[in-house]
């Protein structure tokens, strides 16, 4: 029995038992940490599938959440913009109450002139220049010389 314990207690002896030993927790270590992994890589797919099914199902919401979103602050825009309008042809309508205005309005643009006040045009000298009759206007048709006028009018705004 010597030789057994003296084999039992021998450094060959003791590196073999322990590299074993070392061998067998390797193995367990490595079965558990598949069966680890597998285990978390179906948890992963569910959590992914669960996220994707989110995703899909909340994209066209917000999508159209966003949209309302930039539409309602449009609307708001546009109202903010008639509200102006509105004050604007307040003011407008205010003052063509007045008399007064009314009346230096209607002397500006429809060149009216009081009983006893002597009115005056004053012609531009270049519009002389820009005349049409000696070019014939004559022989043109009546709608051409029509719309020579108006362009004349329009120029002569600007």
């Amino acid at each position: 029995m010597a030789v057994k314990d003296r084999d039992r207690f021998s450094t060959a002896t003791r590196i073999r038992l322990l590299g074993e030993q070392t061998a067998a927790r390797v193995y367990r270590s490595q079965t558990k940490r598949q069966a680890r992994r597998s285990r978390l890589t179906g948890r992963a797919a569910l959590l992914a599938l669960v996220v994707c099914s989110l995703v899909v199902a909340l994209a066209y919401p917000i999508r159209q959440y966003v949209a309302q979103r930039a539409e309602i602050a449009d609307l708001e825009q546009q109202k903010q913009q008639a509200r102006e309008r509105v004050e604007e042809l307040r003011d407008l309508k205010a003052r063509w109450q007045d008399d007064a205005y009314a009346e230096q309005r209607i002397r500006e643009r429809l060149h009216y002139v009081m009983p006893g006040e002597t009115g005056f045009v004053v012609v531009d000298p270049g519009a002389a220049k820009q005349t049409r009759t000696d070019l014939g206007a004559a022989d043109r048709p009546w709608y051409a010389n029509v719309w020579d006028g108006v362009d004349k009018s329009d120029a002569a705004d600007r």
